[in-house]
C-alpha cells in the first residue's frame, strides 16, 4: 500500500489553447490567405510530456482529404522541455524546425478546403518521442507522417476544430 501511496502519478498529456476551441470553427485569423484568412498560427500550450522524452513532434492534419489526409503543418525536434508556441510563431525553440506541408510551405498552412467539400476536422497533435530528432521528407504524406508518430510516439495529445468549406 505504501508504494501505491508514494508512485507518481500517471498523467495523461494535455493541449490546449486560447484560440483554437475543440470542435468549434477555427477563426478567421488562423485560417490560409486564398481562403480569406490571415494564416497566423494559433497559440499552444501542452503539459504531461513523459519524462523519458527526448523531443517532440507538432502536427497539424486536415482529416477530411482523401486519400492522404492533408499536412498543414509539422513542427519536428521541439524540445522535450517546450511547454508552447505563441500565437504567430516565427521562431522555433531550440533545433526545431517546419517541415514542408503539403501546401508546399515550410511553417503553418492555415486550413482551406476546396470550394464544395463540406465540413473539414483539422487536428493538431503534439507527440512525445523517445528519440532527439525525427525527419520526413519535403512534403510527405499526411498518413505516413502520423503512421510513424503512431508507432513511436511516447504518447500524444490532440485538439481537433473545423472549417466548412465554401459551397459552389
Amino acid at each position: 500500500m505504501f508504494l501505491l501511496l508514494c508512485s507518481p502519478a500517471l498523467v495523461a498529456m494535455t493541449l490546449t489553447s486560447t484560440d483554437i476551441a475543440a470542435g468549434k470553427a477555427i477563426p478567421a485569423a488562423h485560417i490560409y490567405p486564398r481562403c480569406g484568412g490571415h494564416n497566423i498560427s494559433p497559440e499552444l500550450t501542452w503539459s504531461g510530456v513523459p519524462s523519458a522524452a527526448r523531443s517532440l513532434v507538432l502536427t497539424m492534419i486536415d482529416l477530411d482529404v482523401k486519400p492522404s489526409q492533408w499536412s498543414h503543418w509539422i513542427v519536428v525536434d521541439l524540445p522535450a522541455t517546450a511547454t508552447s508556441l505563441p500565437q504567430g510563431t516565427k521562431s522555433l525553440p531550440g533545433n526545431a524546425k517546419a517541415v514542408v506541408t503539403n501546401f508546399g510551405d515550410a511553417g503553418y498552412a492555415g486550413p482551406c478546403p476546396p470550394r464544395g467539400t463540406g465540413l473539414h476536422h483539422y487536428e493538431f497533435t503534439i507527440w512525445a518521442l523517445p528519440t532527439a530528432s525525427v525527419s520526413f521528407a519535403p512534403d510527405e504524406k499526411a498518413t505516413e507522417v502520423l503512421a510513424y508518430l503512431s508507432q513511436h510516439a511516447l504518447d500524444r495529445a490532440s485538439l481537433a476544430a473545423v472549417v466548412q468549406s465554401p459551397t459552389d
